[in-house]
């Protein structure tokens, strides 16, 4: 039986690659030039949040009113660092984790919508890939930028997947790629299915438990790549 049109959406941090804690050191910054509080968001994770989230959260933490101007002002500092930062990891520890150059390759020869689902906004996540030459990889995606919450950002990036595709939402089969419980929660609530990897700190266990469809420790696992690109 053939498969259904497919869209692809990627998480960008702990699932294609690890960028050294470049992220966490940019808002670090942003933070520090804009109101002299490095620590803003030093006591909380940023495993599968939103860049929105990211800098409401510690907006909140340092006492200033959090606005939609306040927002966007930090993410542009923010995203005016990153650069720098992402520069400045040695190679061995910015890298593009096993077995997903294979995925994405097998996946644009298939013809489907590869695509990104980051909480990145759309600046910093051409930053990120492009010190790996992912950049040109995805041409579409839901970003941080098009919503805070994670379940909005995918549904966007599955519309424009589909748009891609020239079929509408309802006929195409949406896989999410990710590696927290967020990315699998994201997933589920808009019906699309979520292979979920290990690579980003949460254990096999954890994502079988949050509702992945399929969890594996990474892409090169048995079953990996058939469970991204057929679904069996």
């Amino acid at each position: 039986m053939p498969l259904r049109p497919t869209v692809l959406l990627f998480d960008i941090d702990g699932t294609l690659l690890t960028a050294g804690s470049a992220g966490r050191r940019a808002i670090r910054g942003a933070f520090e030039q804009r109101y002299g509080r490095a620590d803003a968001c030093d006591h909380f994770s940023f495993g599968g949040m939103t860049d929105q989230a990211i800098a409401r959260q510690g907006l909140e933490a340092i006492g200033v009113s959090v606005t939609p101007a306040a927002v966007a002002e930090l993410l542009a500092t923010y995203v005016g660092l990153l650069e720098h930062e992402v520069q400045r990891v040695p190679d061995a520890e910015y890298r593009v984790f096993p077995g997903v150059l294979d995925a994405v390759e097998v996946a644009h020869a298939r013809g489907y919508a590869v695509g990104l689902g980051t909480g990145n906004v759309r600046a910093g996540a051409t930053v990120k890939l492009r010190r790996v030459g992912l950049h040109l990889r995805f041409d579409f995606g839901g970003f941080g930028d098009d919503a805070e919450l994670r379940p909005e950002l995918i549904r966007h990036g599955a519309e424009r997947g589909a748009a891609r595709l020239g079929r509408p939402r309802s006929e195409t089969r949406v896989v999410v790629i990710g590696d927290t419980p967020k990315d699998v929660e994201a997933a589920r609530a808009i019906g699309a299915d979520c292979v979920a990897v290990a690579t980003g700190g949460f254990p096999v266990e954890a994502l079988v438990a949050a509702g992945a469809t399929w969890a594996f420790a990474d892409l090169t696992a048995p079953g990996a790549l058939e469970a991204v690109v057929t679904g069996r």
